[in-house]
């Protein structure tokens, strides 16, 4: 069973995933407005997986007899001043994310909530691929240097990127 700041905190966690997945889906709806095809696939499967994310800790939530409270999702950017640009937000927000997954491990420990403390792992696992993966893009993006030729030969390995749900849990309803 779930205390209730645990309950509490992994609600806020639900929100903050629901969030960033209406913020990649604007990210989403912005390369495809700007012709780049390739980065609007890649953020539509960020988007895909950051609602398997909130659904894991939705399900989480449930199975452990708390109760999921869901809250409105607050609005988000819908434009950017290069893909640069974008790929930079997305790290920061990443990093915020980080930040928040952390702070419900360490409310776990002090909660001596074992349970939850060992279903965040994934989280905190998924968190570091997360940031690497945004990483990389950023580093070549900023090796591009507005080349143009770049860019489009990286688009085009950004459309190959295929969604794959992230954990089993996510699909238990």
């Amino acid at each position: 069973m779930l205390n209730e700041k645990i309950e509490k905190y992994l609600n806020k966690q639900i929100n903050a995933e629901m969030w960033s997945a209406y913020l990649y889906l604007s990210m989403s709806a912005y390369c495809q407005n700007n012709d780049l095809k390739g980065f609007a696939n890649w953020y539509f499967v960020q988007f895909k997986e950051e609602q398997d994310h909130a659904m894991i800790l939705f399900n989480y939530v449930n199975s452990r007899g708390g109760k999921v409270s869901l809250m409105p999702i607050a609005e988000v950017e819908t434009e950017w001043n290069s893909i640069l640009a974008a790929a930079e937000d997305t790290l920061c927000h990443e990093e915020k994310v980080t930040a928040m997954i952390n702070e419900l491990y360490s409310i776990a420990l002090e909660e001596k909530d074992f349970a939850t403390q060992s279903m965040l792992k994934w989280f905190i696992d998924e968190q570091v691929e997360e940031e690497e993966s945004v990483k990389e893009i950023i580093g070549k993006l900023k090796l591009l240097q507005g080349n143009g030729f770049g860019l489009y030969t990286l688009d085009n390995e950004l459309a190959a990127r295929v969604y794959t749900q992230a954990s089993p849990l996510a699909a238990k309803a």
